[in-house]
């Protein structure tokens, strides 16, 4: 059965615009920039030089510790190596590719048969997916093989995320009706790691196509429930959609592993197969571009390196936009760069026009109580808007602003426009950092 999760709210979902846009092969770039910070933990040192050539799905950066590599995800010359702007807002090293156009295949990249990937062993595929670069690709971007290996022995449940509830993004729906039987390979092989017969994909009941396609490519020996949700914003947040589909409620501070589960976005359990049965790492992804200003609408299969303005060229657009979000509206990053690449970690580029200009010059809480109602985590904001005021570090734990999400629902439901899901970046930025002061 499904659980409603506490709070949530309803926002306009406005997927029409991309949803029924079939994933087209974006043309590769001339130009394009490989970040070496595309996931949690520790960036990766270039492993190439100006000058050098290089080969798709080649290994280009890599590092020790909380790591996955990166590929070039064409073939051509290095323009350079130097930092370059990030969708974090920062810049980051990045190495710049000058492309050929000839495609060239890195000699190491070659597909295995069925046999071939039955005779791998848990650890072995664990190795796999690393060298393939795979991280959460819902946003996330924690590397796949860490919560693997994390998982073992402690995970009785796998939930594939394939709930999407943003508004506007539609590519995990389009990789659900075209590429199913895919995505449930890469689920199988999860499924083999974690040693585990069943597992569910949860998707949102207004992705009603999506849901049958995956359903036609499932049989009674698989072991896998497609569990069709009612669609309540942030139903795609990792502890709702647990707390959705199995009752299970994560602790404070605690991870899915604590009650059992483990999450997988569906893009993930795509990308684990790629690399798995095809030898290709992730080099490319989908991306949906809308927005109520952009002309043609497009889910795109992009190569990762590509520019916002790239694709910001390939959709257009109506007018001069306000703003330009690596996301979705709720709880993406909004871009002051648009040379910025995209990461594995961009599901979409969402460019809205100035009607969406709005603005409260000194905003003051109204303490209505609307974003207490709202908040899915069952935290008080208005209290964490007050403690971060005060600037009380003990004051912001008190109140568990580390416990927050930012999924945007108490900001959603304000009727005084107070900013605070950028307030709570803010709050437990301070926390962090004194704990890292504490430990010096």
């Amino acid at each position: 059965m499904a659980f409603s999760f506490f709070g949530g709210v309803h926002p306009k979902e406005n997927k029409f615009y991309a949803c029924d846009k079939p994933i087209q092969e974006f043309p590769e770039p001339d130009i394009l920039v490989i970040s070496m910070s595309q996931h949690i933990g520790a960036p990766c040192k270039p492993l190439v030089k100006k000058g050098d050539m290089v080969t798709v799905g080649q290994k280009i950066g890599d590092n020790q510790g909380l790591c996955v590599p990166v590929h070039a995800s064409v073939s051509g010359k290095v323009k350079s190596v130097e930092a370059r702007a990030h969708t974090n807002g920062t810049t980051t090293m990045s190495v710049v590719i000058e492309n050929d156009h000839l495609g060239t295949l890195c000699e190491d990249c070659k597909p295995r048969t069925q046999e071939e990937v039955d005779a791998l062993t848990p650890e072995e595929l664990m190795n796999i997916i690393r060298e393939g670069g795979i991280v959460g690709m819902g946003g996330a971007t924690f590397p796949t093989h860490v919560k693997l290996s994390s998982g073992l022995g402690k995970v009785d449940t796998i939930i594939v995320n394939a709930g999407e509830c943003e508004p506007y993004i539609t590519s995990d729906d389009r990789l659900c009706r075209e590429m199913p039987a895919e995505l449930i390979s890469g689920l199988k092989i999860i499924m083999k790691i974690l040693g585990l017969n069943t597992a569910h994909i949860g998707i949102e009941d207004n992705k009603p196509e999506a849901a049958k396609a995956l359903q036609a490519q499932l049989c009674d020996a698989d072991g896998i429930t497609v569990d069709v949700l009612p669609a309540k914003y942030p139903q795609g947040a990792e502890k709702q959609l647990i707390y959705a589909v199995t009752g299970r409620e994560v602790p404070s501070g605690g991870l899915p592993a604590a009650v059992g589960c483990a999450v997988f976005n569906a893009a993930t359990c795509k990308a684990i197969h790629d690399v798995v049965y095809e030898g290709m790492p992730l080099i490319k992804r989908v991306v949906t571009v809308s927005g109520d200003i952009v002309m043609e609408p497009k889910n795109l299969l992009v190569p990762i390196g590509t520019s916002f303005n790239d694709l910001l060229e390939a959709v257009g657009h109506s007018e001069n936009p306000y703003k330009v979000i690596s996301g979705g509206p709720m709880m993406g990053a909004t871009q002051y760069d648009l040379s910025a690449p995209t990461i594995k970690g961009v599901n979409a580029v969402t460019i809205l026009g100035r009607k969406n200009k709005y603005a409260v010059e000194r905003a003051q809480c109204l303490r209505c109580g609307k974003c207490i109602d709202a908040c899915p985590m069952k935290l008080m904001p208005v209290l964490m808007y007050k403690a971060l005021q005060s600037g009380e570090v003990e004051e912001m734990k008190a109140v568990h602003m580390m416990d927050c999400i930012e999924c945007g629902c108490c900001a959603y439901t304000c009727p005084a426009s107070v900013p605070l899901v950028l307030a709570f970046r803010s709050g437990k930025q301070v926390i962090r950092n004194a704990a890292a002061a504490a430990k010096k």
